[in-house]
Protein backbone atom coordinates (compact mmCIF):
# COMPACT_ATOMS: atom_id res chain seq x y z
CA UNK A 1 0.00 0.00 0.00
CA UNK A 2 1.06 3.39 -0.78
CA UNK A 3 2.40 5.59 1.89
CA UNK A 4 -1.06 8.00 1.12
CA UNK A 5 -3.22 5.33 0.36
CA UNK A 6 -6.44 4.45 3.01
CA UNK A 7 -6.65 0.97 4.11
CA UNK A 8 -10.04 -0.38 2.89
CA UNK A 9 -12.80 -0.99 5.52
CA UNK A 10 -12.00 -4.80 4.78
CA UNK A 11 -8.35 -4.84 5.25
CA UNK A 12 -9.33 -2.88 8.79
CA UNK A 13 -11.84 -6.02 9.31
CA UNK A 14 -9.05 -8.69 8.78
CA UNK A 15 -6.45 -6.54 10.29
CA UNK A 16 -8.45 -6.27 13.71
CA UNK A 17 -9.60 -9.93 13.55
CA UNK A 18 -6.21 -10.81 13.39
CA UNK A 19 -5.47 -8.82 16.23
CA UNK A 20 -8.76 -10.17 18.44
CA UNK A 21 -7.45 -13.49 18.03
CA UNK A 22 -5.48 -15.30 21.19
CA UNK A 23 -3.02 -17.83 19.88
CA UNK A 24 -3.81 -21.19 20.93
CA UNK A 25 -0.83 -22.48 23.68
CA UNK A 26 -0.85 -25.85 23.01
CA UNK A 27 0.93 -26.94 26.19
CA UNK A 28 -1.82 -25.70 27.33
CA UNK A 29 -4.42 -27.50 25.76
CA UNK A 30 -2.47 -30.78 26.55
CA UNK A 31 -2.26 -30.40 30.11
CA UNK A 32 -6.38 -29.78 30.41
CA UNK A 33 -6.81 -32.48 28.11
CA UNK A 34 -4.55 -35.14 30.59
CA UNK A 35 -6.86 -33.59 33.67
CA UNK A 36 -10.09 -34.18 31.39
CA UNK A 37 -8.70 -37.74 30.92
CA UNK A 38 -7.90 -38.44 33.83
CA UNK A 39 -12.01 -39.05 34.62
CA UNK A 40 -12.78 -41.04 31.28
CA UNK A 41 -9.99 -43.39 32.37
CA UNK A 42 -11.81 -43.67 35.52
CA UNK A 43 -14.79 -45.00 33.53
CA UNK A 44 -12.73 -47.00 31.04
CA UNK A 45 -12.45 -44.34 28.38
CA UNK A 46 -10.00 -42.27 26.93
CA UNK A 47 -9.18 -39.10 24.85
CA UNK A 48 -7.10 -38.29 22.70
CA UNK A 49 -5.81 -35.18 20.77
CA UNK A 50 -5.65 -36.04 17.23
CA UNK A 51 -5.00 -31.78 16.06
CA UNK A 52 -5.47 -28.52 16.83
CA UNK A 53 -5.75 -25.56 13.87
CA UNK A 54 -4.12 -22.09 14.13
CA UNK A 55 -7.97 -21.18 14.06
CA UNK A 56 -8.80 -22.77 17.59
CA UNK A 57 -9.86 -26.29 16.13
CA UNK A 58 -9.60 -29.19 18.30
CA UNK A 59 -10.13 -32.65 16.68
CA UNK A 60 -10.42 -35.06 19.38
CA UNK A 61 -10.47 -38.89 19.25
CA UNK A 62 -12.80 -40.54 22.53
CA UNK A 63 -11.35 -44.01 23.12
CA UNK A 64 -12.34 -47.41 25.86
CA UNK A 65 -15.15 -47.23 26.31
CA UNK A 66 -16.20 -43.82 25.80
CA UNK A 67 -15.54 -44.24 21.97
CA UNK A 68 -18.71 -46.73 21.93
CA UNK A 69 -20.91 -44.94 24.27
CA UNK A 70 -23.80 -43.12 23.08
CA UNK A 71 -23.28 -40.18 24.98
CA UNK A 72 -20.13 -39.87 23.57
CA UNK A 73 -20.81 -36.96 21.37
CA UNK A 74 -23.05 -35.11 24.18
CA UNK A 75 -19.92 -35.48 26.37
CA UNK A 76 -17.91 -33.86 23.51
CA UNK A 77 -19.57 -30.92 22.55
CA UNK A 78 -21.40 -30.26 26.08
CA UNK A 79 -19.05 -31.15 28.35
CA UNK A 80 -15.09 -31.08 27.17
CA UNK A 81 -15.50 -28.61 24.78
CA UNK A 82 -17.14 -26.31 26.87
CA UNK A 83 -14.03 -27.06 29.64
CA UNK A 84 -11.51 -26.45 26.89
CA UNK A 85 -13.41 -22.92 25.46
CA UNK A 86 -13.30 -22.14 29.24
CA UNK A 87 -9.17 -22.65 30.20
CA UNK A 88 -8.01 -22.63 27.05
CA UNK A 89 -7.65 -19.01 25.39
CA UNK A 90 -7.66 -19.65 21.24
CA UNK A 91 -9.83 -22.84 21.12
CA UNK A 92 -13.26 -22.17 19.11
CA UNK A 93 -14.64 -25.52 18.13
CA UNK A 94 -14.10 -28.68 19.33
CA UNK A 95 -14.73 -31.69 16.96
CA UNK A 96 -14.75 -35.53 17.10
CA UNK A 97 -11.98 -37.39 14.77
CA UNK A 98 -13.25 -39.08 11.57
CA UNK A 99 -11.92 -42.83 11.37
Amino acid sequence: MAENETPSTEQVANDQANEAKPVLNRKLLSETIDIIRQSLQADGGDLALVDCTDDGVVTLEMQGACAGCPLSTYDMSEGIERILKEHVPGVTRVQPAVL
